[in-house]
């Protein structure tokens, strides 16, 4: 294959790429800018592979063809609530690949007589430290989402002053590489480093703040892929790879702006631990809450002219999107409007409330964003909560002491009534309390939100 002709398919992947983007920004259009992203993907390897002088086929072949089993296989069986783990999982895979192409490299370059130029030695740092970064902060992120670590925030007295020696130590190898060392180990040095940056840089940041440093990790992944691409002398990779790293970046920006937090204080403000939680029946400092029934719930639905239903991560947990919906049609067969408020950081990832419910077929039309949804909450008849907590805690308006002061939330204590279906009161992510609970027009429903809402679609059935 001639190179102009090369040059000209990369160029369609390039603009395949683009497009898949510009569709995922609408969930109407999600699932096609997937399968042109795909589509792109695969010319891109295709061409590839018709590089003259490539060696290796029967190995790469092997290789692809392991990768597809187990890509298939967690993709088909992953859970919808553990869709935050696996994109944990995937960023991270795709950094330690660049990591490892920046030391391949390394080691077919270094040995020439011309060895490296300034541009494959800068590449080859960038693409070693950034890459190892992100896998192994990735693993961090996915273990505490797994819940395999804890999800408070693990700190020790002079974390900062150790981050900063291990990142200098990185940083140092990557220098005596562009100063023209030529031996493996300055590398697998600079990858070590690396990786326990990776994973000292994760630990001390906590549950609450996972969507952020994801989002974040991925852009590291493509800011990582893209200077491979220019150690590779690689167009379409380049190009890939500042298409992540810009729309990762641009995300993380805002899930800081949602969060009301800059993301210095989310990355070094030791912020998210959790903390244990009341009883159901009791309040702090006296206080009481007031608890409802399903059936009661339904009689409240049944009566009402608007109801909105804003989830989070408690709505994922019970795995409950299904019957939400199955809820909502009831509802509107008795010509009751049904909206769903979503709230950017609600769950573990961004967009996680928009996967689950359109997984549920949820009419695009009924998801409001929080500047859609909260104009139409004071003319709300009854807002039904959903495991959702720190997204909703007015706290967050009205208490400059609280850390969530200032972030904005789904004004829900604005409607007419609220219902909010919980297993108990304890705090969410931010490990905060939540004065919502304790209003006057707030009843608790504790339960599993997936139990809750058949009881509840069961009642009005028979109303």
């Amino acid at each position: 294959m001639s190179r102009t002709t090369t040059d000209l398919l990369y160029l369609v992947t390039i603009v395949t790429f683009i497009l898949a983007l510009r569709f995922l920004s609408s969930p109407k259009r999600a699932r096609q800018g997937n399968l042109l992203g795909a589509a792109g993907m695969a010319l891109a390897i295709g061409v590839t592979l018709a590089h003259a002088g490539l060696e290796g086929y029967a190995l790469m072949a092997i290789a692809m063809a392991i990768g597809a089993v187990i890509g298939v296989a967690g993709a088909r069986s992953v859970k919808m609530t553990a869709m935050p783990q696996m994109v944990a999982l995937f960023n991270g895979v795709g950094g330690g690949a660049v990591a490892l192409i920046a030391l391949v490299e390394f080691h077919n370059l270094a040995p020439l007589p011309e060895g490296l130029d300034g541009q494959d030695s800068v590449a080859i740092l960038l693409s070693a430290l950034i890459g190892s970064i992100s896998f192994s902060g990735s693993l961090i992120a996915f273990g505490k989402l797994q819940e395999l670590l804890s999800g408070r925030p693990i700190v020790y007295a002079g974390q900062q002053f150790v981050n900063g020696a291990v990142l200098l130590t990185a940083l140092v190898f990557g220098g005596m590489i562009v100063a023209g060392a030529d031996r493996d180990s300055y590398v697998i040095a600079l990858i070590a480093a690396a990786l326990v940056f990776g994973v000292l840089f994760v630990l001390p940041i906590g549950g609450a703040d996972m969507p952020v440093v994801i989002s974040l990790l991925n852009a590291c992944t493509g800011l990582a892929a893209s200077a491979a691409g220019f150690l590779l002398h690689n167009n379409v990779l380049i190009v890939a790879g500042a298409l992540v790293g810009a729309s990762g970046t641009l995300l993380t920006l805002l899930m800081g702006r949602a969060m009301n937090r800059s993301i210095g204080n989310v990355l070094f403000g030791a912020f998210g631990s959790v903390q244990a939680g009341g009883g159901p029946a009791a309040g702090e400092d006296g206080r009481t809450v007031r608890s409802t029934t399903a059936q009661d719930l339904a009689i409240m639905l049944g009566y009402a002219r608007k109801v909105v239903f804003v989830p989070g991560y408690g709505l994922a947990v019970a795995q409950a999107q299904h019957d939400v919906r199955a809820l909502a049609e009831l509802l509107e067969a008795k010509e009751i409007q049904v909206l769903y408020g979503i709230h950017p950081v609600a769950g573990r990832m961004p967009g996680h409330m928009n996967v689950l419910l359109a997984e549920a077929n949820v009419p695009y039309d009924q998801l409001k964003e929080m500047d859609e949804i909260n104009p139409e909450l004071p003319q709300t008849d009854v807002v039904v909560v959903l495991g959702a907590n720190d997204v909703v805690n007015p706290a967050a308006r009205s208490d400059p002491g609280s850390p969530i002061y200032g972030m904005p939330i789904i004004d829900v204590d604005r409607a007419a009534s609220v219902v909010v279906v919980k297993r108990s009161l304890s705090p969410g992510f931010a490990g905060i309390d939540n004065p919502l609970f304790y209003d006057p027009k707030t009843s608790m429903l504790f339960a599993d939100a997936k139990k809750a809402l058949e009881d509840v679609a069961a009642a009005v059935k028979r109303l």
